[in-house]
């Protein structure tokens, strides 16, 4: 009998443990060190927590700054060939605006393409 609680003990500690785990993993930090623009809405220099909700590729991205939303848009999840040496963001400026195009993450080896984008090599462009 002391088996069975300790093996459903086990199971539900690992349960929560992944689900820790994953909810880690849909967030990250950015600064950006001047005022950008996220699916129209303006964002002023500074920090953000970024968040996403989604299974698969597509998901929904939200820019925080503590516990308000101040920016919302749709996402691709893409692979890069390479993990990224620091969180940052790359800003397109083909239109004359500074607009967030991609998000990368310190060490991870995929990132966030905003509103559907295929940039995923404009580091030149690129603000921390």
């Amino acid at each position: 009998m002391k088996r069975n609680n300790l093996a459903k003990c086990v199971v539900l500690g690992l349960a929560v443990l992944m689900a820790t785990a994953a909810f880690a993993s849909n967030k990250g930090s950015l600064h950006v060190q001047e005022a950008v623009e996220v699916n129209g809405q303006s964002l002023p220099a500074g920090d953000y927590q970024v968040r996403w909700e989604g299974t698969g590729s597509d998901v929904q991205l939200s820019f925080m700054q503590g516990k308000k939303e101040v920016a919302k848009t749709s996402a691709k999840v893409i692979e890069l060939n390479q993990a990224s040496n620091y969180d940052s963001a790359v800003i397109d400026r083909s239109s004359g605006k500074a607009t967030v195009s991609e998000i990368r993450f310190s060490g991870k080896k995929s990132a966030l393409a905003l509103g559907g984008s295929d940039r995923a090599s404009m580091s030149g462009n690129s603000s921390r």
